[in-house]
């Protein structure tokens, strides 16, 4: 009986094949995709082709207005550099200079003045501690670089005025960085506009403040322990303008199979993968990707054409199931993952079904290459999805692929990719991850260096996870400590 039970399971995970992956790869990877970059035509061309086939396996539109791609609204700001202008009150006092001195480092504020007393904090933000509490409406200077996840999350929660980074960045960088900033950029559409103000100032036209104030920079990078250091009597006064120069829009796709439970279908299992490159090629020292020779297609076959096609695929596995797992499935292509998460924040803000009732998210990104027998889940740890992904594994030794526990902690991977998104807002998930390789983010990372045969065997075992979550009596449960640090701490 239990073979018999596993039969249709085990065919439906047959179709999911070397040749199909690499055959789409090709398509979404292609030159003429010009590294989908967001927004653009070319992602555009890549969500309707997803969507087709979606529609063609027949799943139920989960977009806008009855279709598959749901979209999101994206504005190009660029900064009044005339009319900006930074004044630090007390102390020695000081008049900052838009470009001279200071940048914006967020376009996600609305034209105004921004004020408060500054603040020093230092040591990892992750042992922050009651402290925090004194933050709210003062200029908090932190001494990293960008802030990430649930560190970002973490100092907003604090709502600080603004956040204040003070690096020492050479001459040849800082002109590096006005190159960029000078030019209309897009603004983050899953970030509230207006407050906390995020400005970048030179730790030379900070440091006779600081200094007069007792406070140490080099000192406080260097900080192993979580401190607040008033700067007492010194306040920081930001004058603020910036303009739309354009007006944008960039897709998700979004496919829905309805469960067969009629208490079940009400809860939805996500496979989520970004769609999304980083573009063509730019220019020497942007920090972009560069171009090498005549090639300036920067391909993203790996990065994440192949999670993309594992979730098409994964979707054409439960389409060819019968009977079909007991609760729905969400199969999600988003974009702008490569610019800061964009789509699947506003998928986790706008989901076509209460975000209460997804009971996981199953996140593949770069699963084309790197070694062959093993895949990295991130966040095994934190919810009981680790323990049934070792038992799947456990239970398909045909697969030779063994998931194991993240191996680049100190990289903070979890807090980098779509699932995040999901995660803070209470969904256990599990991130699917081989790794970068030399040729991330490089023109490089071409269709003909994607593991077809690999990344079959690692859908496949994404595939099986995903039919044991979705007919499972109970849904996913979070670690305590960890739900406690993920989600309730944001």
């Amino acid at each position: 009986m239990l073979l018999q039970a596993q039969a249709p399971v085990q065919r439906a995970a047959q179709t999911i094949t070397p040749v199909d992956i690499r055959r789409r790869i090709e398509i979404i990877a292609d030159d003429s995709m010009r590294g989908r970059d967001t927004p653009s035509p070319e992602l555009d061309k890549v969500a309707q082709y997803i969507a087709a086939e979606y529609r063609r396996l027949g799943l139920k539109p989960g977009g806008d207005r009855g279709t598959f791609i749901q979209r999101y609204s994206l504005d190009r700001m660029k900064v009044s550099a005339e009319s900006s202008v930074a004044f630090v009150h007390g102390g020695p006092g000081a008049t900052l200079k838009y470009a001279t001195d200071f940048i914006f480092a967020s376009n996600s504020f609305s034209n105004g003045d921004y004020a408060g007393d500054l603040v020093l904090v230092s040591g990892p933000l992750a042992n922050a501690t009651a402290d925090t509490a004194s933050l709210a409406g003062k200029m908090v200077i932190l001494t990293g670089g960008r802030l990430r996840g649930p560190d970002r999350d973490r100092v907003f929660s604090w709502k600080p005025a603004g956040v204040v980074f003070v690096n020492n960045f050479s001459d040849s960088v800082w002109a590096q960085m006005m190159s960029r900033v000078n030019r209309p950029q897009l603004r983050d559409p899953g970030r509230p506009v207006g407050g906390p103000l995020a400005l970048v100032i030179r730790a030379s036209s900070l440091s006779p403040v600081l200094t007069a104030a007792g406070a140490d920079i080099a000192v406080a990078q260097n900080a192993t322990a979580f401190s607040v250091k008033p700067l007492t009597g010194i306040q920081l006064h930001v004058h603020a303008r910036i303009e739309p120069v354009e007006k944008n829009s960039a897709p998700n796709v979004v496919g829905i199979l309805e469960g067969s439970d009629a208490t079940l279908k009400n809860e939805y299992v996500v496979f989520s993968a970004h769609m999304d490159h980083v573009g063509v090629a730019g220019p020497r020292g942007s920090g972009q990707c560069q171009a090498e020779g005549a090639d300036s297609i920067c391909n993203g076959a790996d990065d994440d054409g192949s999670g993309t096609v594992a979730v098409v695929e994964i979707a054409e596995a439960f389409a060819r199931l019968n009977p079909r797992p007991k609760r729905s499935i969400i199969f999600l292509n988003v974009s702008g993952e490569e610019k800061g998460l964009w789509g699947s924040e506003y998928f986790s803000n706008h989901p076509p079904v209460p975000i209460t009732n997804i009971v996981a998210d199953l996140n593949i990104d770069m699963v084309g290459r790197n070694w062959r027998d093993t895949i990295v889940a991130i966040g095994k740890e934190h919810s009981d999805l680790g323990a049934t992904l070792n038992r799947v594994g456990a239970a398909h030794p045909e697969l030779h692929m063994q998931p194991i526990d993240d191996i680049w902690p100190e990289q903070n991977f979890y807090g980098r990719s779509d699932h995040y998104n999901f995660a803070r807002k209470g969904v256990p998930i599990l991130f699917f991850f081989n790794g970068t390789h030399p040729d991330y983010h490089k023109v490089t990372d071409s269709p003909d260096k994607i593991d077809a045969e690999k990344e079959t065997r690692i859908a496949q075992l994404i595939f099986y996870l995903g039919v044991d979550v979705a007919n499972a009596a109970e849904r996913p449960k979070w670690n305590p400590e960890s739900y406690k640090r993920i989600v309730v701490g944001n």
